[in-house]
């Protein structure tokens, strides 16, 4: 069965989560700088057999394309071209980096790990993953 993989997207790194293969549970799977995300993504759906990636789409808050997002369709193009047996979508990602921030509060993890941009960033992820598989059994 085949996974779905997804992108937070930002301008440093990237945050990747994938589900498993029943796509019922969202896992982080690492952080990518942002220079070397779609080789690990190509490399990765390579390795893995992988259906659907999600890539977080951020909107502001009267729900317009935010500014990264000049940075995102770009990215998505070029993995459509690499990818074109892959869909590729996107999902409004606002508010998954403030509630992954609350996640690592609530799982009791320490002030100096919470200060972690990478792990905010693998988390953020798996929340957008998680968002976009509910969607999908509604």
């Amino acid at each position: 069965m085949a996974r779905i993989l997804a992108v937070d997207y930002g301008e440093k790194r990237c945050g990747i989560a994938v589900s498993d293969p029943m796509k019922i549970i969202a896992n982080g799977l690492t952080t990518v700088s942002t220079a070397n995300v779609e080789k690990f993504i190509v490399d990765y759906c390579a390795k893995e057999d992988v259906e659907t990636i999600v890539v977080g789409y951020p909107k502001t808050l009267r729900n317009e394309p935010a500014a990264v997002t000049a940075l995102i369709n770009p990215f998505i193009g070029r993995l459509r071209k690499a990818l074109p047996d892959v869909e590729i979508e996107t999902i409004d990602e606002r508010f998954t980096s403030k509630m992954a921030f609350q996640t690592m509060i609530e799982s009791g993890i320490g002030r100096k790990a919470r200060q972690n941009k990478a792990l905010v960033d693998q988390i953020s992820a798996t929340i957008i993953l998680q968002n976009y598989m509910e969607w999908q059994r509604k």
